[in-house]
């Protein structure tokens, strides 16, 4: 075998450091590592996907209460919901599964300076959220608000909002609906 002068030099200067001439070594292939798996594909991040969707919106009597549209932002990692009511009025909310709290978080901000923030996840088959606040109207009063949403059939979906002023000893409706996918 003939080793070109460039080689020869370095596999001189290799054998007198006392290594093999990198001419002659083999070079062994690693193993590609194994791909990660992308983020949010775990199943906690499934869990609201039922909610996904146009839907239309009426209230426990039948009567039209709004539209909602659910979208999934980021290839799963989170929803984002734009509400607007049969009066107009509009919100929307980011929904998230925090993996280290290991439970969903929901922010919603409306048209009326409103925010509510909630936490919770999957109870029997049902999302439920909840979140306290300070009172709007009544001052020194804390407001626990606790939403549900609860698949019925392919394509529909039912949302009840209540509120209790007494650490939920008590319950108050705000909204039962029943919302139909389009």
């Amino acid at each position: 075998m003939r080793v070109h002068a460039p080689l020869r030099i370095l596999a001189l200067a290799g054998l007198l450091a006392g290594r093999p001439c990198l001419a002659t070594q083999k070079v062994e292939k690693k193993p590609a590592p194994s791909p990660e798996p992308a983020p949010c594909t775990a199943a906690p991040y499934r869990q609201f996907d039922f909610w996904l969707g146009e839907w239309e919106v009426t209230d426990s009597s039948g009567k039209p209460a709004g539209r909602n549209r659910i979208v999934s932002l980021f290839n799963g990692c989170g929803l984002q919901e734009n509400w607007e009511s049969a009066q107009g009025a509009k919100g929307t909310s980011l929904n998230v599964y925090d993996a280290v709290a290991g439970r969903w978080h929901q922010t919603w901000v409306d048209d009326h300076g409103g925010l509510l923030e909630l936490d919770g996840g999957i109870d029997a088959g049902k999302m439920v959220l909840i979140g306290s606040r300070p009172s709007v109207k009544e001052k020194g009063t804390r407001v626990v608000h606790r939403i549900v949403w609860t698949p019925l059939a392919p394509g529909k979906v039912q949302q009840h909002w209540e509120f209790s002023k007494n650490e939920g000893r008590t319950w108050s409706n705000v909204f039962d609906g029943i919302y139909t996918k389009k």
